[in-house]
């Protein structure tokens, strides 16, 4: 591996969250390059005014690209919406699902946007075919991201990285989209994007934690699993 450090990665590392200090703790370190949020996340963190929120964040973090998601199921709507979002800031990516909840496409709704010069992050794909129609509806425009959930297609048995790969060879003829590995799992994630150029992955904060373990001696690894184990078992007062 080629990875000493987090220093040594060439994808950039989007922070996924909706909370606003953790955000900030992202935001002052140099290598997260911009940040992701979602509406599932805003309702675990318990926010109920979106915009208020959303304009918190944009004058706290002003310099970063930022992507917030429509929650419409119509496609007029989620048109004003996304003009709404578009407003906020010029770091602002209006993100937009590959389809609504009937699995209409977003395919045309997309192309309006973009055409329009609204820069968009279409989330939610999961198949080479989506990600064919969303780069065909965004190409030639402002620039774009297309998130593909390469952690819900390992959660179906679905090896991510072939999936990720052809998308990448997609995407090389669209120089204004970005492409993002969405929902990761684990760490090495981080690791696989970076081993096959992926542009950008969005992790969560948990996971980010965890950045200072890259390179780390295996050796030294295991000694400290083990101390772990013996300290546990020792405060815990187990007898036999």
């Amino acid at each position: 591996m080629d990875i000493k450090s987090a220093a040594d990665l060439k994808v950039k590392l989007f922070a996924d969250g909706a909370d606003l200090e953790g955000m900030l703790k992202m935001y002052a370190k140099p290598w997260i390059k911009g940040f992701t949020t979602n509406p599932t996340l805003m309702r675990k963190v318990g926010i109920s005014d979106y915009a208020a929120f959303a304009k918190q964040v944009v004058a706290a973090i002003p310099d970063r690209p930022i992507s917030f998601e429509v929650f419409s199921d119509e496609f007029s709507e989620m048109e004003r919406q996304a003009q709404e979002i578009a407003r906020w800031g010029t770091n602002v990516y209006v993100k937009i699902p590959v389809t609504n909840t009937r699995g209409e496409s977003t395919r045309d709704l997309c192309r309006r946007l973009a055409s329009n010069g609204l820069k968009l992050n279409v989330t939610a794909l999961l198949t080479l075919e989506q990600v064919c129609t969303i780069a065909s509806a965004l190409a030639g425009g402002p620039p774009a991201c297309i998130s593909v959930f390469a952690g819900r297609a390992a959660d179906a048995g679905v090896d991510p990285l072939p999936l990720m790969r052809s998308a990448l060879d997609i995407l090389a003829q669209y120089p204004n989209i970005e492409l993002i590995w969405a929902s990761p799992r684990e760490l090495f994630n981080i690791v696989q994007a970076h081993s096959i150029g992926c542009h950008i992955i969005t992790v969560t904060n948990d996971i980010l934690a965890k950045l200072d373990l890259i390179g780390k001696d295996l050796t030294e690894y295991s000694l400290d699993t083990v101390k772990m184990f013996h300290r546990d078992a020792v405060a815990s007062g187990f007898a036999l």
